[in-house]
């Protein structure tokens, strides 16, 4: 079976976790994605070209999945041959450094496009190609603390709580940004700059709170509630179990799920406190998440869920991590693999958030060392014989 974007060559000269995400998620896709790696990158960086901490990089193998590495001094003149000889074949670059670094290193969109016009450039940044902030640093936390969300995830008097999602959202983008740009190529014949933020990924992740707070303003919608202060007691309100664990109720049409629902907490559904949608969310509302408090503090979380469960109800458990870790759905969706390594055994990784009926995603390689490419992809993609090869390593040109 034939891969989606099999053929398709990426440039990678990302550094950060989230960008370099997103170029893997064009490989996963069957892209030819290469890294193109520093011979020497300080301590401290996530170029892959960095050491790497004992005894595996979790991160690199998420982010640098189904890549090949070239590791290559461009600031000399047989390197900087290399890697224009690179960009001259590649139908994409992507590239998040600072952009002062990207100028002085010649990676901008302006020299780039002079060797590959129809070329599609791929650049994030954190908070945009435009304005005063156009060369602040790319981190996530960063551009979190702008987009308005953190100060109203906590409970009222509670310090502001980093969501960390925006990353996602920005790396999901870049790809998505790449596929928009490349059906336009095969449309137009032209390429173009490809722009993502980690400020619009954030606001992004924001969206439904952020657009209503832009069409109706006020103060509701800039600081945090209360979770007793929700308007339904029975949807998008969480309360804990015996054992330590929170339930979370998502049942909106409480006439439709009433019925079924009072019994199990112990009440009465011709309880006349609770008998009409409107006394259950305005009128007592209170007074029955008092009762839904007392009712899920009797049982622990496992027999919850199994209570909805038999009855059909539409709530869950909240989970910490180890719980998608043994989901067998998260298995046979292939969103979590089970896979063996050659030096360390069986390791779980992240599996592929997407899926197609034809041309799916697969796991081809596992991040590579830096430079272990080196050599094929000079001789096969570039056609540099052995003996050239060798004497570009023993200059120190490539690695």
């Amino acid at each position: 079976m034939s891969r989606a974007l099999e053929g398709l060559i990426v440039l990678d000269r990302t550094g950060s976790f989230w960008a370099s995400l997103g170029v893997a998620l064009l490989g996963d896709f069957g892209a030819q994605v290469l890294r193109i790696e520093d011979p020497a990158a300080p301590a401290g960086t996530s170029d892959a070209a960095a050491p790497r901490p004992a005894p595996w990089d979790w991160e690199s193998e998420l982010a640098q999945r189904n890549k090949r590495s070239l590791v290559v001094d461009e600031r000399r003149p047989e390197g900087r041959a290399i890697v224009e000889a690179l960009v001259a074949r590649a139908d994409v670059v992507a590239i998040d450094r600072p952009l002062p670094e990207v100028l002085a290193s010649g990676w901008d969109y302006e020299t780039l496009v002079k060797l590959r016009p129809d070329v599609i450039y791929a650049r994030g940044t954190g908070f945009g190609p435009k304005g005063p902030d156009r060369e602040l640093p790319a981190l996530d936390e960063l551009a979190a603390a702008r987009a308005g969300m953190m100060p109203l995830l906590p409970q009222p008097g509670q310090p502001p709580v980093y969501p960390g999602h925006g990353s996602m959202y920005t790396a999901v983008m870049l790809a998505l940004g790449v596929l928009a740009a490349l059906e336009h190529r095969a449309e137009s014949g032209e390429g173009q700059i490809v722009d993502v933020s980690l400020l619009a990924g954030n606001m992004y992740g924001a969206s439904l709170d952020l657009q209503a707070y832009l069409a109706i303003g006020g103060e509701r919608l800039l600081a945090p509630v209360s979770r007793l202060d929700m308007g339904n007691p029975m949807s998008g309100t969480m309360y804990p179990a015996s054992d330590g664990k929170w339930v979370t109720l998502t049942m909106p049409d409480t006439g439709r799920w009433w019925p079924a629902f009072a019994p199990l907490v112990g009440i009465d559904p011709g309880d006349p406190r609770f008998d009409s949608h409107e006394k259950r969310c305005e009128h007592n509302r209170l007074e029955l998440m008092q009762e839904l408090e007392r009712a899920f503090g009797t049982r622990t979380a496992a027999q919850w869920r199994a209570a909805f469960d038999e009855h059909q109800l539409s709530a869950d458990v909240i989970e910490d991590y180890s719980y998608p870790e043994n989901d067998p759905s998260a298995y046979r969706n292939r969103y979590l693999l089970d896979l063996p390594h050659p030096s360390l055994g069986r390791l779980k990784l992240l599996g592929f958030p997407i899926f197609l009926s034809d041309g799916t995603p697969g796991l081809d390689r596992l991040a590579a060392c830096a430079g272990q490419h080196t050599g094929e992809v000079l001789h096969d993609w570039l056609g540099i014989d052995e003996d050239r090869i060798t004497e570009l390593r023993s200059q120190g040109v490539v690695g």
